[in-house]
């Protein structure tokens, strides 16, 4: 048998497995020791299920060599965000508060995982309650983005374990949830891909909420074949999760393309290009170019309102409903929250019941107003983050890194974020291609498109 690689894709471990060229148990051996060796430098990891994880294996591989296996994912090991609850386990949700505090269900995402036979390594490390872009948390410690090993820098958040964990190899794939961008910005500054569905796609049941209006999980990969692989095992109707019975029915497969031709690509309006960093924008403009010679016509689109607009927006409800979740912590000042958290969260404290309600109807006819815009173009193009990771030192917590991510999340949009260069100094910076609601299969195809004419997604962070 094959040795594994720590980086190899999903899709190829796969096909290993049924091959026969590789062990479920070797594969899971190999990510143990991976995390043993190099997580108390990396801190992306809040507990891992060892014991579990090599009982599973072993059961898969003889199920697979029974012939028994349940399917292509079967033993194939993943980290899960810890906001995902598992019945008697701890899940914090980065609360130090929490740490006694014991899950009483299991979200629906890790039982889809476990009746397909994927292998649970363990829990990632979040901003606490989700609630914050930069990736850090001051009470349990902030993972290290694996592309600067000399200077911290923002790994991302909220999903920020799990961007370090699959960044640095320590995981093949993770599951992130995002409220206004918290599987994109770990994307954007660890090299990954990430999906962000539209809501209803994937159930929410069993995950610790932040805002339930705006919350989505996802996938987080290096490729968008292996995100694929994981939002097609993850989606469909939920009975414990209302809003998946209100979505759209799952798409049909997609015909196959070769380019992009016919499809209309809007570019970013030139106001939204002046605050953006020089490198991350000569990257995007790169990756447009990339997409014309695809095939795709390139237009300009003129937007019903600014990102600038709907960040704020996407906050307030954010923020208001996050309240009325954690409101006895973030009032009591005993509790050790963390110092950046709190005063986000106590924002919601400040919006009137009135004003909240008019932000939802708001937000509707604001919908309504955006539709249009997909009966002209397949897609927005945008930059995932302004700027490279940023060194935590120069981190200003009153600020979110969410510009151009909030805005799918508002529209309830499909968006993905995928490598797309890097600076000189060497840091990833990345793609974002923004779809109409529930087009996740359409976002998926013009990136693998896009992966197939370029190399960025194949870079390894050195020095591990």
């Amino acid at each position: 048998m094959s040795l594994p690689s720590s980086f190899m894709t999903v899709e190829d471990m796969s096909a290993q497995l049924q091959a026969g060229s590789i062990s479920s148990l070797q594969l899971v051996d190999h990510f143990l020791r991976e995390i043993a060796d190099k997580d108390k430098r990396l801190h992306a990891f809040v507990e891992t299920y060892a014991d579990e994880a090599r009982l599973n294996a072993q059961s898969a591989d003889l199920a697979r060599r029974a012939g028994s296996a349940l399917g292509p994912l079967h033993g194939i090991p993943i980290a899960i965000k810890d906001l995902l609850e598992i019945e008697g386990r701890c899940t914090m949700g980065g609360c130090a508060a929490y740490k006694e505090r014991r899950s009483t269900v299991t979200a629906t995402i890790v039982q889809r995982l476990r009746q397909q036979g994927v292998i649970i390594l363990g829990k990632t490390h979040t901003v606490e309650f989700a609630t914050g872009g930069w990736g850090t948390n001051s009470r349990l410690g902030t993972p290290l983005n694996p592309w600067d090993l000399d200077t911290p820098r923002t790994p991302g958040g909220s999903s920020s374990g799990s961007g370090v964990a699959v960044a640095a190899g320590l995981a093949p794939w993770a599951i992130g949830t995002d409220t206004g961008g918290s599987v994109r910005l770990p994307a954007s500054w660890c090299n990954l891909t990430a999906l962000k569905v539209s809501t209803g796609r994937i159930s929410n049941y069993g995950i610790m909420p932040l805002s339930p209006t705006l919350d989505t999980p996802g996938p987080m990969t290096r490729t968008v074949g292996d995100a694929r692989l994981l939002y097609r095992a993850l989606r469909g109707h939920d009975p414990l999760d209302h809003r998946t019975a209100m979505a759209p029915s799952a798409q049909a497969l997609l015909r196959p393309r070769k380019d992009l031709a016919g499809l209309r690509l809007a570019r970013l309006p030139a106001a939204e290009r002046e605050r953006v960093d020089g490198e991350v924008l000569a990257a995007y403009d790169a990756s447009v170019e990339v997409l014309r010679d695809a095939g795709a016509q390139i237009v300009d689109v003129q937007l019903p309102y600014q990102y600038a607009e709907v960040a704020e927006l996407n906050a307030l409800i954010m923020n208001s409903e996050g309240y009325s979740f954690y409101e006895q912590l973030v009032e009591d000042p005993a509790q050790p929250l963390d110092e950046d958290v709190r005063p986000r969260l106590l924002q919601g404290r400040q919006v009137r019941a009135a004003d909240y309600l008019r932000a939802i109807r708001r937000r509707e006819a604001m919908q309504r107003d955006m539709a249009p815009v997909f009966q002209g173009v397949d897609a927005l193009l945008t930059p995932t983050t302004a700027t490279a990771a940023l060194a935590l030192a120069d981190v200003d917590q009153t600020k979110a890194p969410a510009h151009f991510t909030r805005f799918a999340n508002f529209f309830n949009l499909a968006a993905l974020a995928l490598p797309n260069g890097a600076t000189n100094g060497g840091l990833p910076v990345s793609l974002q291609i923004i779809g109409a609601p529930y087009a996740e299969e359409e976002v998926l195809q013009i990136g693998e498109i896009y992966q197939a004419r370029t190399e960025w997604h194949r870079r390894l962070p050195a020095g591990l």
